[in-house]
């Protein structure tokens, strides 16, 4: 059963079109504005997406430009649903990348004309997408990439670093790659009123400063060491060798470049959009995946780095640990350590 998401922001024409679709055979999830919209696309990956364009705090362009951009969802079918009939709207749409233009109002056969044929040119389209990813997978190993890196690494000399120690710092110049073997790193960028933001986090496996190599520029960050750490320095040379000798470790490479571009993305809305209860819990839920394995719920970060994460106030982090505490999500003990109690009501944590 293909799943619509529909993005409205009236109530009863969204409530018309969910039993529309439901009736003829859809699964339907709904969205209220476009800021929950993207939010609902990301997280249930639909197989179409109707979407109003006049809507408070994100418009349909807005949703589609944002969608546009992620490739979990850049390749979903994308119709506009609109009482505006302007032909420099219908154009910024199409622009866009939009498949289709509905005005209202409109009539059922012709909304579901429309959805049947966009489903079915979607799905030739995954076909041959398909076929071709798995020619490529036949060529290249992303395993096997990693596998390479993390024997490089094995070979080189290792350093111990203490907490707060300055791995390295913005205007440094790069002279290698760093591979984490054990412990944890923050990436940290400072704004012009001195304000600190973290905007990584590594964890054992993982490998850090390669965008200034890669550019042949200093640092535009800082690396610190957020829990004691182990690490190999991979030299510059070597690296280079590795990515341009290995066409298995450039995939996994490439890869790691995406999925860098759209996390930054997805920080910056949620920054935008989210609220501080959102943002924080958000934060827990990331420190949690990036714990060990033994104890991946337990949490022991200074409150002053989880408000660099979250991007406000310790004191409106402290807070609003304080709500999670009452409220079953999480536990603190006399040190401060936080244990997560409820991972999954922080996942699903609404704005």
């Amino acid at each position: 059963m293909e799943k619509i998401l529909v993005i409205e922001d009236n109530r009863e024409v969204r409530e018309n079109l969910e039993e529309i679709l439901e009736v003829s055979g859809y699964d339907v999830v709904s969205a209220e504005n476009g800021v929950r919209g993207v939010e609902k696309a990301m997280h249930e990956t639909p197989d179409l997406i109707l979407c109003d364009v006049m809507m408070p705090e994100l418009d349909g362009f807005g949703v589609l430009q944002i969608l546009s951009k992620r490739p979990k969802t850049s390749s979903i079918p994308f119709i506009f649903l609109t009482a505006k009939t302007e032909s420099r709207d219908f154009r910024m749409g199409m622009n866009l990348g939009a498949d289709d233009y509905i005005t209202k109002p409109f009539e059922h056969v012709q909304l579901l004309e429309a959805i049947e044929l966009r489903l079915k040119k979607s799905a030739r389209l995954r076909q041959a997408f398909e076929a071709g990813i798995m020619q490529t997978k036949s060529l290249i190993d992303e395993d096997l990439g990693q596998k390479e890196l993390d024997k490089l690494a094995q070979n080189k000399e290792t350093r111990r670093w203490s907490k707060k120690d300055h791995v390295y710092r913005e205007g440094d110049y790069p002279k290698g790659v760093y591979y984490v073997m054990s412990g944890k790193i923050k990436i940290n960028r400072e704004n012009e009123f001195g304000k600190k933001y973290i905007t990584e986090l590594f964890g054992p496996g993982e490998f850090f400063g390669y965008y200034a190599l890669l550019k042949d520029e200093p640092y535009s960050d800082s690396a610190v060491v957020l829990e004691e750490a182990e690490l190999s320095f991979i030299p510059k040379d070597d690296f280079v060798k590795l990515l341009h000798g290995n066409r298995d470790f450039s995939a996994l490479l490439i890869k790691h470049l995406a999925n860098d571009v759209v996390e930054k993305e997805e920080q910056l809305i949620k920054l935008a959009y989210n609220s501080i209860r959102k943002r924080v819990a958000d934060a827990l839920v990331q420190l949690y995946y990036h714990g060990t394995d033994e104890s991946p719920a337990v949490i022991s970060m200074l409150r002053d780095d989880l408000a660099s994460i979250v991007g406000t106030t310790k004191e409106s982090v402290i807070r609003t640990l304080s709500d999670f505490k009452s409220e079953g999500l999480i536990s603190i003990d006399s040190s401060g350590t936080i244990t997560i109690k409820n991972l999954r009501a922080l996942e699903q944590m609404p704005n």
